[in-house]
């Protein structure tokens, strides 16, 4: 699969998580579990993909990244 990376949050508003790829713009995703947002922003993912190549738009290169995880100690 592709090198896009993904965020999930979990929305108050919208009472279930968000997956969204950021250097996809517009590809997001929602679920009422942290799998099911994941599993559905990879669907997303490429169908956003397949439309860009069908239209002859951009592709971006991969460039974010989520920081990195903070180590207690």
């Amino acid at each position: 699969m592709d090198r896009f990376g993904i965020a999930i949050f979990w929305s108050d508003e919208d009472d279930q998580f968000i997956s969204i790829a950021p250097d996809l713009k517009g590809c997001s995703a929602s679920g009422g579990t942290y799998e099911e947002a994941l599993r559905e922003v990879q669907i997303a993912k490429v169908g956003w993909l397949e439309v860009a190549r069908k239209h002859d738009d951009p592709i971006p290169q991969p460039r974010w990244r989520p920081d990195e995880p903070t180590k207690a100690g």
